[in-house]
């Protein structure tokens, strides 16, 4: 276990409230629902499109480091800068955005806890006005990648051989007995077959949130993770359908309460539902 507090990962709408027009600090929106930004902002925010700015556009990848470096560097973020995400649906994209940071080796980075939702609740100033931003005179460096912190489908295929990792399916219950292959409100495409891994656990990506969209206590964290074998000392592989859902998940094992090795299998079920001859449960 990685020694770690909330502080390290998290901050609130207070400090947000306090910092967000330091010269230091970039406020960034990662939304699900990409037109959510223009509707209404937190001040000083600006914009991520998950797919047009995180996504490679040809292939099923991510930005290379050189592409997350103009991105960060377009949006006013260098050396010196600490990232601050957020978003809806209890930051979902906010925190796939984090886990591919730090997967790249960007550290100044935290979320803010409750995201969209919270912040609506309390009924917090946003707004409309486009927020203008200076690039910044350097991009700025990146620590490399960082491979402890990513899972591809021969992990899955070979762990769920030998059961080496702990796999948790934090799709609803619906995806996971193969009744839906996405969640409700989305169209029902892309994996050709649904079901699960076999020996995978479920455990929802929701269950880790508060009813305001923050994050449960570290206890309450532990004994939901803990009840589907999700331990310190175990290896651990996190799995959605497309790695958004399953990169809160790992925010919540890895950044929160500090397992050592929990990886993100980002490919999810779009990836395993569609290849040939691998073993599928329902």
């Amino acid at each position: 276990m990685v020694s770690k507090t909330r502080s390290d990962a998290l901050v609130d709408a207070d400090w947000v409230l306090k910092h967000s027009s330091d010269a230091s600090i970039r406020l960034i929106e990662v939304d699900e629902d990409t037109a959510a930004y223009e509707v209404a902002h937190i001040p000083g925010a600006i914009k991520w499109h998950w797919r047009d700015d995180l996504r490679d556009p040809l292939r099923r990848d991510f930005v290379d480091a050189e592409g997350l470096q103009k991105l960060l560097a377009r949006s006013g973020v260098n050396d010196g800068t600490t990232v601050i995400l957020y978003g809806g649906n209890n930051n979902w994209f906010a925190a796939y955005a984090y886990w591919y940071l730090k997967y790249r080796g960007f550290d100044n980075v935290k979320l803010l806890d409750g995201g969209r939702k919270k912040w609506e609740r309390e009924g917090l100033p946003m707004t409309t006005d486009a927020m203008e931003v200076k690039p910044a005179g350097r991009k700025p460096a990146l620590k490399g990648a960082r491979a402890e912190l990513r899972a591809f489908r021969d992990d899955i295929l070979y762990g769920q051989r030998d059961r080496s990792s702990v796999l948790i399916d934090v799709r609803s219950p619906e995806e996971f007995r193969g009744e839906l292959l996405a969640p409700p409100h989305l169209p029902q495409e892309q994996a050709q077959v649904p079901g699960h891994v076999p020996g995978a656990q479920n455990v929802p990506w929701s269950k880790a949130a508060e009813e305001d969209g923050t994050f449960k206590s570290p206890e309450a964290l532990r004994e939901l993770y803990g009840a589907a074998g999700a331990t310190p000392e175990k290896a651990i592989i996190a799995y959605c359908r497309i790695g958004e859902r399953s990169s809160h998940t790992w925010f919540v094992l890895h950044e929160l309460l500090g397992y050592a090795d929990v990886r993100n299998y980002d490919g999810s079920w779009t990836e395993y539902g569609s290849m040939v001859g691998v073993p599928v449960e329902r």
